[in-house]
């Protein structure tokens, strides 16, 4: 076994889903691994790993000092990560400004590598010449919806920073599936929603998938292999809806939707579903901005990944087997309507 290296590193956000992962892997590679966690945060997932948990707020200038004493790598995966908030205005405060102070008190505290977790969200979407990839110009004002727009602002204030010099790189995940989803994410919920019959029929999109572990791993490389100032997706397979859903379905036993949704009738139950949300304060099942999005495939370019930090993905099929079989082993899933339903 190869020695732990002995860089004190600073992540934030372990306890989501791809910072856990980040912070497991980190725990095999780093022998001082310290996580900032709010004190409200669930740390339950952290305590078989050997890691040091420091109580404080991305929002909170005086909680970074103090978590940052000593540090000289950071992983800034913490994100609000929502296509929908009752307040648009935490999301900002979450993305924009708790990436703005880290910034700051990670230069004051003299870190010498800053991985910042970004989102595939930022990167432009296909145009008809070729792919899109870190390199091809997008602007704010295509950002659709709060969260986009907020994590391209976040992405700008780091690519800012590292223009001055500070030794910044960032990574552009694409959708990451796996174990251990237990908010969960927007996209696991449409594998929840989907095997808990909720999703009868699909829309004409896609995007990239690939597994959280792998995303976890190209964190790693992006540290130790990424040139300053730039990004590098990570993803694996450019997937339709349909196609992704035909795995989940496969993995589960069931059947696979059959049905296509004109988008224009999932744009109109999304507004409607919206609107009758605002009115009594829940949360939609089908948030506006994530129907929005739909009307793009997100598929991207990832090579440069490949080329420059030597990012192998593993196989998308597996992670999405994952994915099912924990969703199922943690209550998410209703098993009885799993079995009703015909084998594909």
């Amino acid at each position: 076994m190869a020695a732990l290296e002995p860089i004190t590193t600073l992540i934030t956000g372990a306890a989501g889903f791809l910072g856990w992962h980040v912070t497991r892997l980190l725990a095999r590679h780093v022998e001082s691994v310290r996580v900032l966690v709010r004190p409200t945060s669930q740390v339950r997932a952290m305590e078989s790993l050997n890691v040091d948990c420091v109580y404080g707020d991305l929002r909170d200038k005086a909680s970074l000092a103090n978590a940052l004493e000593g540090v000289r790598q950071v992983f800034h995966v913490a994100a609000d990560y929502r296509l929908w908030a009752k307040n648009p205005d935490e999301i900002y405060e979450n993305n924009v400004v708790g990436t703005r102070n880290l910034l700051a008190a990670s230069r004051e505290a003299g870190v010498e590598r800053f991985v910042y977790t970004s989102s595939v969200a930022t990167i432009a979407v296909p145009s008809g010449d070729g792919l899109p990839d870190e390199g091809t110009p997008t602007r704010l004002d295509q950002m659709i919806g709060h969260y986009k727009r907020s994590k391209f602002m976040a992405e700008q204030e780091v690519m800012e920073a590292a223009a001055k010099g500070f030794p910044a790189v960032v990574v552009n995940p694409t959708t990451p599936v796996g174990a251990g989803d237990w908010k969960p994410t927007p996209t696991g919920r449409i594998i929840v929603d989907f095997l808990n019959g909720r999703i009868p029929a699909y829309v004409d999109t896609g995007f990239n998938v690939v597994a959280v572990e792998d995303v976890a791993e190209g964190h790693w490389l992006a540290a130790k292999h990424g040139r300053i100032g730039e990004r590098y997706i990570l993803g694996e397979r450019n997937m339709t809806l349909k196609d992704f859903l035909g795995l989940v379905a496969a993995k589960a036993g069931c059947a696979a939707p059959r049905m296509r949704l004109p988008y224009a009738v999932a744009l109109a139950a999304g507004y409607t579903e919206n609107f009758i949300c605002s009115m009594i304060g829940r949360e939609p099942r089908i948030p506006l901005e994530g129907v929005r999005m739909a009307k793009h495939k997100m598929f991207v370019d990832g090579s440069r990944a490949i080329r420059e930090l030597g990012f192998r993905p593993t196989g998308i099929e597996a992670a999405i087997g994952r994915a099912v079989d924990w969703y199922m082993e943690n209550g998410y899933v209703v098993r009885s309507r799993l079995r009703s339903l015909d084998v594909a």
